[in-house]
């Protein structure tokens, strides 16, 4: 039996090419991709966007939500930090014959003041880095890179969703022949992170690993950060229907403005 162990050397454990590799038939599984339009559905009607308006998707992945943007007549510009990620968006954009600008860059680095009209992170993309001030920074870049008026949509996790929501461990077929893929949450600190080990167990017995650590927060801290980085009209939601921050939410939801 061999293992592979989806662990960088040295580096934070976001910018390892493997982990995305190994894993992404986990993380953009049929069932996220199919549901791209329903999460777009549901980014317009928070944010309040119109056809035309230019949009920036930050920490776009494969693109799926960049592309549908594109589809509904949105002007899209997607960043991410995996080259490999945004080649298979450029594919999947010219597969609906769509125009994207794809942007290989840092989250803490990429910023183009006054440019968007609304910008999103998807998918628990938020909290990848080492220190609050980083996260400080991916705020703040967007912030200096919105219109006046302009709108942010983060979808993310929450303490609160993750206090109630994670087990310890669980399994689950990834419909794949008999692969499985056994899924261990252990939170670090005072709620400060969550740690998430993947672990794939395929038919012929080998297996791949990845440790995925993620500050999460709750939804006054969340709220409070946004205030520091200069948004304003700060609302917070359960899900991308818009339904409240209550004891039934999946996830955390803030959409803030700029002045």
């Amino acid at each position: 039996m061999s293992s592979a162990a989806v662990a960088p050397d040295s580096g934070p454990w976001f910018s390892d090419r493997g982990l995305w590799t190994d894993f992404e038939e986990i993380i953009f599984n049929a069932g996220r991709v199919a549901r791209a339009p329903a999460d777009i559905d549901g980014v317009i009607r928070l944010s309040g966007v119109e056809p035309g308006a230019r949009v920036l998707d930050l920490c776009c992945g494969p693109g799926r939500h960049s592309v549908e943007l594109a589809k509904r007549g949105y002007k899209v510009t997607g960043v991410d930090l995996d080259p490999r990620y945004l080649e298979q968006a450029r594919r999947t954009a010219e597969e609906h014959e769509v125009e994207l600008e794809l942007v290989h860059s840092d989250a803490r680095e990429f910023v183009r003041p006054g440019e968007f009209d609304v910008a999103i992170n998807l998918y628990s993309s938020f909290g990848y880095f080492e220190t609050l001030a980083d996260d400080r920074q991916v705020l703040g870049n967007i912030h200096t890179s919105l219109k006046p008026s302009g709108a942010l949509v983060i979808e993310t996790m929450g303490k609160e969703t993750v206090a109630r929501q994670v087990t310890p461990r669980s399994w689950y077929n990834t419909g794949n022949g008999n692969e499985v893929v056994l899924v261990e949450n252990n939170i670090v600190g005072a709620y400060e992170r969550v740690e998430l080990k993947w672990t794939i167990i395929r038919d012929d017995g080998s297996r791949s690993e990845a440790v995925l650590n993620i500050r999460i927060y709750s939804a006054v801290e969340m709220a409070s950060l946004l205030r520091d980085a200069g948004f304003n009209d700060i609302s917070v939601y359960g899900d991308l229907l818009g339904r409240p921050y209550g004891d039934r939410a999946t996830q955390l939801v803030p959409v803030a403005r700029t002045v």
